[in-house]
């Protein structure tokens, strides 16, 4: 003999919504972090100012220049780095140093998005403040003289997603093991330094020998280097092709490791 089957349950019957499609959750996360970076001032400021800032001061400074290339091609690399690390490494470490402080990583396992769709919000959202800095960007240095070259352009792509996750990576690091006030203080102080000292604004190639191996060493330098010779006709440093793509995997698997979703 059979069971009868248990009627439908009203709000069964009534095809009452569940939960979000995983990517559609995503998404939604992706653009409430997009616009969280885009609308609070100082994120804004670190994300577009103040590369327009460098933009336009390289431009008519005759600082970090490259040899046989236009004044506005080098300001455009270096301009280019310093949007994706204010972005990648201090925008992503300040804000989610504060929300692992407010407990929003503790809070956040327990929704349908999950840990794994919150870090995948993460990145889209870093993807939509690229293209925002692009367009932005771009409109300046066009209005400054820049005509890119097509091939430039296609090859500085590539780059840049290795440079995404190399400092995305980076930035995640510190908002998960360091305390809020030192996420706050050590992302803004990185940043001057990579930007004014570590290859970005000045060219590792113009330091002294021994400082110069430093530097090239860094993820910065590497990063500076690739776009010059993709946007500014520089030669490509080989020792830069090896030096960003293993940034990016130590920093990924530094994070994967040392990353706390609860406040110390």
């Amino acid at each position: 003999m059979t069971t009868p089957a248990a009627p439908a349950s009203p709000a069964a019957s009534a095809g009452a919504p569940g939960p979000a499609a995983p990517l559609a959750r995503i998404a939604q996360h992706a653009l409430f972090e997009a616009r969280g970076l885009l609308s609070n001032g100082e994120q804004l400021m670190v994300a577009i100012l103040l590369p327009v800032g460098i933009l336009v001061g390289l431009v008519l400074l005759p600082i970090g220049r490259t040899a046989g290339a236009a004044p506005v091609d080098t300001a455009v690399a270096a301009t280019a780095a310093t949007a994706l690390v204010s972005t990648c490494f201090t925008s992503q470490a300040i804000q989610t140093g504060f929300d692992r402080r407010g407990g929003v990583l503790r809070w956040v396992a327990t929704t349908p998005l999950g840990r794994s769709g919150y870090l995948a919000g993460k990145i889209l959202a870093t993807l939509m403040v690229h293209a925002v800095q692009v367009v932005v960007l771009g409109a300046v240095a066009l209005a400054l003289g820049w005509r890119p070259e097509a091939l430039g352009l296609l090859a500085a792509v590539p780059v840049w997603l290795v440079g995404t996750a190399a400092f995305g990576s980076l930035g995640l690091l510190v908002a998960g093991t360091l305390r809020t006030e030192a996420v706050l203080a050590v992302s803004n102080i990185v940043f001057v330094l990579l930007v004014a000292a570590g290859g970005i604004a000045v060219p590792a190639q113009s330091y002294p020998p021994l400082l110069r191996a430093v530097v090239e060493l860094l993820p910065s330098s590497a990063l500076g280097d690739l776009l010059r010779a993709c946007l500014a006709g520089g030669e490509v440093a080989a020792g830069a092709l090896v030096v960003l793509p293993l940034w990016a995997i130590a920093g990924t698997m530094l994070v994967v490791r040392s990353f706390r979703w609860t406040s110390v």
